[in-house]
């Protein structure tokens, strides 16, 4: 007992002291589930993880079943691991001010990133402004293996009547890590435009998102 204590406190100083640059990914996932297995050597349980799943990241984005899998984490550490990456996605989506305008492909790029990060879904974001492109509220219209064809242009335009939208901009991520549009969102995007535009609602951009990468559809010249 204590000798791990001082190998603990040691851990801990080391971090204080010099943060993270100075461990490697096993010392990180141990030093982490210190905090959830307070009277237990936490070595093997990393390397056991890393082992099972390849990685920092694939531990962090692992889903809680598949965590349970591993032998010897509990409920504490299962909690703990999933709360690393929501926690970081809070983080990232606090750093952009609620009621700053998004009127440009960088401001979009900036505010959707967040909001894919550790997603291991397909999903579809529709982004209401209003008129001086002042987000009124985001909502996710989509998730899982989405087919672009089926987003409904009925909800899209019912949201953005319903808040009293002006512009509406769409993001969606793509999970082979290219942010390149494909002809089906280029398609989509055209439908979902027309049918706004009949209600007097701007499409104003479609962002496609992959890891910190993103394109603008309307940069990119895809929409009119």
């Amino acid at each position: 007992m204590g000798i791990h204590s001082g190998h603990r406190q040691r851990m801990k100083t080391r971090f204080l002291e010099h943060g993270l640059d100075s461990f490697d990914d096993v010392n990180v996932l141990e030093l982490l589930l210190f905090y959830a297995l307070p009277r237990q050597d936490t070595n093997e349980l990393a390397h056991a993880l890393l082992s099972r799943f390849g990685s920092l990241h694939a531990v962090l984005e692992a889903g809680a079943e598949e965590l349970r899998e591993v032998p010897g984490l509990g409920e504490n550490s299962v909690s703990l691991l999933r709360l690393i990456p929501a926690v970081s996605r809070r983080y990232m989506l606090s750093k952009t001010p609620p009621s700053l305008p998004i009127d440009s492909p960088s401001a979009a790029g900036r505010y959707f990133i967040p909001r894919f990060m550790y997603e291991t879904e397909e999903v579809v974001y529709a982004l209401l402004l209003d008129a001086r492109k002042r987000p009124i509220c985001c909502r996710e219209i989509a998730r899982g293996t989405v087919n672009a064809a089926e987003i409904s242009a009925r909800r899209l335009a019912e949201l953005a009547l319903g808040r009293r939208s002006s512009a509406v901009l769409l993001a969606h991520n793509h999970l082979s890590g290219v942010a390149i549009p494909s002809a089906e969102d280029e398609a989509t995007t055209a439908r979902l435009r027309d049918a706004l535009g009949l209600l007097g609602v701007e499409l104003c951009d479609h962002i496609v998102v992959a890891g910190c990468e993103y394109v603008s559809m309307r940069e990119a010249g895809l929409i009119e």
